[in-house]
């Protein structure tokens, strides 16, 4: 299955390479930086007990809307066009407080997809589609999936476990513009710092860089590469593994 939504450093076409270093036998799953959701959708079950979370909260309310109210969501988004005008009000909307949840998931799916390389900031001039068809579907699998909206820091210590498998999938050194919530150098750091202390296992997908390969030199770090959605050529990533 693949995610009902693009992202901004999405994982649709890693999914395969990342899910094929998951180890043998981990009872519980949880996913990070939750983003688009693509490797969590690549599997209809990854573990018996299974976390999304994400800091961006209108992300987080499109994927609680369309777990408990996938029908009303559904009703409301089939109003909307692929337009620009359509884009820059919706732009202006969700500024604004006074909106119903499944009214701002709405127009929260509306935004990202229209928008280039799903960035919510510039119109895509482009056909896109703003379909609902598959939503009967993710519905079902976020039927048992817990869907968290935490700080990274809180949401590891609080599921941690030694039988956990946590699927890290951080904002990418030196792209952190891109994305609308806060993740500065020191997160980075955060992030490796609370990883080290881990029970459980961890696998992290970042940009390959010296930066990065530095931080986590004494982890298991394999270097793989995709498609770049937004240009041509490859994209150098790396996938590091405490195990």
């Amino acid at each position: 299955m693949r995610s009902f939504i693009p992202w901004i450093g999405g994982k649709s076409l890693l999914a395969p390479k990342i899910t094929a270093e998951f180890p043998q036998n981990f009872g519980r799953y949880i996913e990070v930086f939750g983003g688009g959701a693509s490797v969590l959708f690549s599997s209809d079950k990854h573990a018996k007990f299974e976390v999304w979370n994400d800091a961006n909260g209108d992300l987080v309310n499109l994927f609680r809307c369309v777990k408990y109210h996938r029908g009303e969501l559904q009703r409301e988004i089939r109003y909307y066009l692929n337009s620009r005008e359509m884009f820059g009000d919706i732009r202006k909307r969700l500024e604004c407080p006074g909106f119903t949840d499944i009214q701002r998931a709405a127009m929260f799916y509306v935004l990202v997809r229209i928008s280039f390389g799903a960035n919510s900031r510039d119109f895509a001039s482009d056909i896109k589609q703003i379909s609902t068809d598959c939503f009967d579907r993710i519905e079902a699998r976020l039927s048992r999936v817990v869907i968290e909206h935490k700080d990274f820091e809180e949401l590891i210590r609080q599921y941690d476990r030694p039988d956990a498998l946590f699927y890290c999938d951080p904002p990418y050194h030196k792209t952190e513009e891109y994305y609308s919530e806060k993740f500065s150098e020191a997160d980075h750091y955060r992030l490796n710092s609370v990883l080290k202390a881990l029970k459980g296992r961890f696998l992290v997908s970042y940009n390959d860089d010296d930066f990065v390969r530095e931080l986590y030199k004494d982890f298991n770090i394999q270097a793989v590469s995709r498609r770049n959605n937004l240009s041509t050529g490859q994209f150098k990533e790396v996938i590091i593994k405490n195990y």
